[in-house]
């Protein structure tokens, strides 16, 4: 239904957060509903009384109840809960237009798609930089990668370069290039959720038993010392 009828409204709110939130709300609460057709039974609330209520005068005494009466209310709510027929919401079927073709869509989707692409190649340079010691090219790009690190891609992307360079037995490193693959592994952890713990962060395990950097002689300084406090 989105493809078919919402494509217009989507172009018109592009630019207006405040559009794109109420759209997003309305989906919710469609969604949200979809999900839980019976509304919830409200309770009664049975008030408190107010401080220093004890202290009136003129107080009504509570009424006695008839035991037969509250019994006969009783029967009448059991009989009436056990005739009732099950409550089953009935399925509405309806034919959805196909929509405008998908080609519309791409074309909509086709700046963010260059934006991820222009953001996991600024990665992988930073990355090469870093491992070519030219320290000033990978300082200028490494603002860049560490936003990039917000999206899923840029992440994967990173544990991808950097198992390369374990690869061509580059795992071990000077002082700044070790300085950079923690930051940038920090930085990765950091922006995870759980949906990455078996992707991304499992990805990263063997890497951080592998880049290591030599401290003094026989001291070695292996990743994880600096990474080990994520989640």
């Amino acid at each position: 239904q989105l493809v078919a009828y919402e494509v217009k409204r989507m172009k018109a709110e592009e630019g207006n957060k405040q559009k794109i939130l109420r759209h997003i709300k309305e989906l919710a609460e469609k969604l949200y509903k979809n999900e839980n057709p019976y509304p919830a039974v409200a309770m009664h609330k049975v008030q408190k009384p107010t401080e220093g209520c004890h202290l009136r005068l003129h107080q009504k005494p509570f009424p006695r109840l008839d035991e037969g009466t509250v019994q006969w209310i009783i029967d009448q709510a059991t009989a009436k809960l056990q005739s009732a027929p099950p409550a089953v919401k009935a399925e509405k079927k309806c034919m959805v237009p196909s929509g405008p073709p998908i080609a519309a869509i791409l074309e909509r989707n086709g700046n963010a798609l260059a934006n991820s692409a222009r953001r996991l190649e600024v990665v992988r340079n930073c990355i090469s930089y870093v491992f070519e010691n030219k320290m000033l090219e990978a300082k200028k790009l490494f603002p860049a990668v560490l936003r990039a690190m917000k999206g899923r891609a840029a992440r994967h992307c990173l544990t991808q370069e950097l198992h390369l360079h374990v690869q061509q037995n580059r795992a071990v490193l000077d002082h700044q290039q070790f300085d950079f693959v923690i930051r940038m592994m920090n930085c990765c952890l950091q922006d995870c959720t759980a949906m990455d713990e078996h992707g991304v962060a499992a990805a990263l395990l063997p890497l951080v038993t592998a880049f290591c950097r030599k401290l003094s002689p026989g001291i070695t300084q292996f990743a994880y010392s600096c990474v080990q406090e994520h989640v």
